[in-house]
């Protein structure tokens, strides 16, 4: 399970650290991809294939999956983690989150999220997310 949030900069060919306590778990190849609220999510090889076995189920005449699956999967990147705990953020995902030179990496249960670090700073803080309110919202999962 990938919990907590670091920060680390990009440097000039588009790689940033891989949290060393995310390393093992996320394993030698993994996927990036567009991500909701402009961030990236980064599955492990098992976690990707589960979310496209779903996404396959999907009816191919609902127009919203198709549009989801072509920004998914067009945007999808496999991924290895060099010698230095380093992985490289694709140009064109680095453009779709607006990414920089810093970046928040945070774990999200299952996947791994990468924000722009004052984009991540700026929802985090948001007092629209008010912590209560959105555990309210949830209620019918009896958290």
């Amino acid at each position: 399970m990938f919990i907590n949030e670091y920060f680390h900069n990009i440097d000039s060919k588009g790689r940033v650290i891989m949290p060393s306590k995310f390393r093992d778990e996320i394993g030698e190849e993994f996927y990036i991809t567009k991500g909701m609220d402009e961030c990236l999510f980064v599955y492990p090889v098992s976690a990707f294939i589960q979310m496209t076995e779903k996404l396959n189920k999907l009816s191919l005449t609902r127009r919203q999956a198709r549009a989801f699956s072509r920004v998914f999967f067009s945007g999808a990147s496999n991924q290895e983690i060099d010698k230095q705990g380093r992985f490289l953020i694709p140009q064109s995902l680095r453009s779709y989150a607006d990414i920089k030179k810093e970046v928040a990496i945070i774990g999200v249960s299952n996947r791994i999220e990468i924000w722009d670090k004052e984009k991540w700073e700026q929802y985090s803080n948001d007092s629209s997310l008010n912590y209560d309110d959105l555990a309210d919202g949830l209620n019918d999962l009896d958290l």
